[in-house]
């Protein structure tokens, strides 16, 4: 079923939100080091045009709408998703950026959650979006995003107590954990808050709602362990 056609404030603020998390990564991929700072800055730009293209296309064709096959092609497709961002994570890449990016950046980057609520919550209004998946119902990732504008602006001004950023960190984490828990019951193979039309997450098959699972949750996890892998690090020095 197609999403219900929604002011330019929704798509559009969901596309260009993953253009800018898109090009931050490239960033920090570029800063991270002096070392072959140009190849993998390259390297990050080709991969995530190329997985963008992929995904919007798959959407775009009506592939990723097939909840009734199995495996759904959109699970696959979002487990290959987020387990491409934890493998960054966990590399020797994700080493290098945990050490080379600075924790202000790290968790302020993370910021980009508050506006991503806000397009969220104005696709559920516009009923885009099932109600569960907003502020309005299960989810309170938003409280992510601000704690992250405010945590990151006070480790570029200061230093606060390390458990304050191990606290936001985990919780952030928990929160992610939450939506993506919601996301998933909401399918219409799972159908958990039940099978109105209103209530089942379908857009997400759809361009460019297809960017949020596939591009900025995955762009939530990595940045949540390379944060925890900043923070063991400065734990061992």
């Amino acid at each position: 079923m197609l999403p219900q056609p929604a002011s330019i404030l929704v798509p559009g603020g969901l596309a260009g939100l993953t253009l800018l998390v898109a090009a931050g990564w490239v960033w920090i991929c570029a800063q991270a080091d002096a070392s072959g700072r140009r190849t993998r800055a390259l390297g990050a730009a080709a991969l995530l045009a190329v997985w963008m293209t992929v995904a919007w296309t798959l959407a775009h064709v009506g592939v990723l709408a097939r909840f009734d096959a199995t495996p759904p092609p959109f699970l696959v497709l979002v487990a290959l998703s987020v387990a491409a961002a934890a493998s960054v994570g966990f590399s020797s890449l994700g080493s290098r950026l945990a050490a080379g990016t600075s924790l202000a950046v790290l968790v302020g980057f993370q910021a980009f959650r508050l506006p991503l609520e806000l397009v969220m919550h104005r696709a559920a209004v516009e009923g885009v979006m099932p109600l569960q998946m907003s502020w309005s119902g299960r989810n309170f990732d938003v409280a992510t995003g601000i704690g992250a504008a405010i945590v990151g602006l006070w480790l570029a001004l200061g230093r606060p107590p390390r458990a304050v950023v191990w606290l936001w960190n985990l919780a952030g984490l928990a929160l992610l954990v939450n939506v993506v828990g919601v996301a998933v019951a909401s399918l219409p193979r799972f159908h958990a808050f039940g099978t109105d039309p209103a209530a089942l997450n379908t857009w997400v098959a759809y361009p460019p709602y297809v960017w949020l699972p596939t591009i900025l949750v995955p762009s939530a996890l990595l940045g949540h362990i390379l944060v925890t892998r900043r923070l063991l690090q400065q734990t061992a020095q």
